[in-house]
């Protein structure tokens, strides 16, 4: 899937009007049928099948919170397929109104910006639930998993919850992550995927619970291993390229400590610093090679005698997230590389604006360019998270900052894989800040 975009000047950019907030309109079943339609093809090929718990305590025509978690575009495919008898508004980025925003409001969609504070958002929630009597369907982590396991979930989940009082249900897929994951090109593999409906919460158990409470139930709900669970059920994936851009999530070698070398190919993943080599199994599993010749093969240019190495990806992930952690509390975490600069404003195009700096630090990131006139600075505690994405819309990873005026869309060049680390800074940085506001 591509995006609309186009070359124009910083501050003509600057001068375009900001989209108009426009309240949501009622989804009409033509639209949850065109939605379906074009979600059978995938549904089929994956041999979509599902399973519900407790919906009988749902009505008809209840309104309800539908919440999913997010694994792979397919997602919206599943959704299509399992709420078409209702009608449903979807939570969605703002980018993906680019070039088609009356498409996506006729569909049922609400736009919004990741990460950030949207009061609009919610007043929205609202007006769907109760005026027009229609259930939400939303993505509380936001962005795709990198690593198969859960992303953060908004701190203001359990207040919304309180707010909107509807029950909650949730969806949760097995099979979508091992198909599709973010980190290997959009290459599908040949998954089946199934889906689990639940009726969760019912107005009275969200009336009687605090939001606190709301937020642990949730957290549980959303905690997940797709390569534990790929391993545990013997799901094979076979495809030759199944560790194609690996590297991308697990960019710092476990052996020799250097980060921006490893290489992800085929079904194998490599330092070409010092020739440590791993395969991704048929199975999910990391198999280190004890055979030193690799090295000739990813091109090592040294050896050192490292000791630490991992079986399962997302122990690596979460690895890579405690050395981010201490370099932040050890003062010597930065990121500072060289961006192209996109950016949006309104729902017509995305604009490439220029070239620039993103630095990364304890104080937030820092964005300039665009010949001195972009100056742009984000605090820590602006977001608990950070929009990245790998290959976004087939332009490249990106690194995703802003506020309500202008979102900023910088896509690293010959800087190596700098995306998942800082995503993981960003999220690390946050809980450092917010312990310390509260001490």
């Amino acid at each position: 899937m591509k995006i609309k975009t186009a070359k124009m000047g910083y501050e003509e950019v600057l001068a375009l009007p900001v989209w108009e907030h426009e309240k949501p309109i009622r989804q009409r079943l033509f639209f949850r049928m065109i939605l379906l339609l074009l979600s059978v093809w995938d549904l089929w090929m994956t041999r979509f099948t599902y399973r519900t718990v407790g919906l009988e305590k749902l009505g008809k025509d209840e309104p309800c919170l539908v919440l999913m978690n997010h694994s792979s575009f397919i997602d919206l495919k599943i959704a299509a397929r399992l709420l078409v008898t209702r009608p449903f508004h979807v939570v969605c980025t703002s980018d993906g109104f680019v070039g088609k925003r009356w498409m996506m409001r006729l569909i049922g969609c609400i736009p919004t910006r990741k990460f950030m504070m949207d009061v609009t958002l919610v007043r929205d929630m609202v007006y769907a639930v109760r005026e027009l009597k229609s259930s939400i369907l939303m993505f509380p982590e936001a962005s795709y998993s990198f690593d198969g396991t859960q992303t953060p979930l908004p701190e203001s989940l359990g207040k919304c919850l309180k707010l909107l009082k509807v029950p909650v249900v949730m969806i949760r897929t097995n099979g979508a992550f091992a198909r599709d994951p973010l980190y290997n090109n959009l290459q599908l593999r040949k998954v089946r995927v199934s889906a689990e409906v639940e009726y969760l919460l019912s107005p009275e158990e969200i009336a009687r619970k605090s939001p606190q409470e709301l937020n642990d139930i949730l957290q549980e709900k959303f905690t997940f291993d797709y390569f534990r669970w790929q391993q545990e059920n013997k799901i094979r994936v076979a495809e030759p390229f199944r560790a194609d851009g690996l590297n991308r999530m697990l960019y710092k070698c476990p052996r020799c400590r250097t980060e921006g070398r490893m290489q992800g190919q085929g079904t194998k993943i490599g330092c070409r610093q010092c020739g440590e080599t791993y395969e991704l199994t048929e199975y999910g599993y990391l198999q280190a090679f004890e055979d030193k010749n690799t090295e000739s093969v990813l091109g090592a240019e040294t050896e050192t005698c490292g000791q630490l190495r991992f079986t399962h990806i997302p122990d690596w992930y979460r690895w890579e997230r405690e050395c981010v952690r201490q370099e932040l509390e050890a003062g010597t975490y930065r990121l500072e590389v060289p961006v192209t600069i996109y950016m949006l404003v309104n729902m017509d195009c995305v604009y490439q604006v220029g070239e620039g700096t993103l630095v990364h630090t304890k104080e937030g990131f820092h964005l300039t360019g665009c010949d001195g006139r972009l100056d742009y600075r984000q605090e820590p505690m602006a977001s608990y998270s950070l929009y990245s994405d790998f290959y976004w819309y087939e332009i490249g990873d990106v690194i995703c900052i802003g506020d309500a005026r202008a979102q900023y869309y910088c896509f690293p060049q010959n800087c190596g894989d700098i995306v998942a680390k800082t995503r993981l800074a960003t999220e690390e940085l946050y809980k450092l800040t917010q312990r310390k506001a509260v001490m």
